[in-house]
């Protein structure tokens, strides 16, 4: 454990870092079902059309809200295993904007993917020093 900030400072800390992202994911879950039209607009999306704009609003819900669940969840139960899915979702998104860039001519992301890497790495750091278990 590190003890530079002392153990209970440092969880302190640490719950207020999964906190605050947590819940602005959960918060941009909800606005994809109930705004989806001007969430899109801070994501670069067009909203396209029939099955591509269900598809778009369903799968940026449910990746916004199982993301930020997973981490309030974690905080909550003081179980470990609840931060990695949320880890998993960042770094796996992370990737796939590589991808993107790297074969499909997408331009590169560096903004939203130091953000995906930087949360999951405050994520994985958490599961080190938060849960009871």
């Amino acid at each position: 454990m590190l003890t530079f900030l002392g153990g209970e400072m440092l969880n302190k800390i640490l719950k207020v870092l999964v906190l605050i992202p947590g819940v602005l994911f959960v918060l941009t879950g909800i606005r994809w079902l109930v705004m989806p039209s001007e969430v899109a607009v801070t994501f670069g999306l067009d909203l396209s059309e029939g099955l591509g704009r269900s598809t778009l609003i369903g799968d940026m819900a449910s990746f916004f809200l199982t993301l930020g669940s997973c981490m309030l969840i974690a905080l909550i139960t003081n179980k470990r295993e609840w931060y990695y899915p949320p880890a998993m979702l960042l770094v796996i998104a992370a990737i796939g904007r590589l991808i993107a860039w790297l074969i499909y001519d997408a331009d590169l992301a560096t903004g939203p993917i130091m953000v995906e890497l930087i949360v999951a790495s405050i994520i994985l750091f958490a599961s080190r020093h938060l849960p009871q278990d």
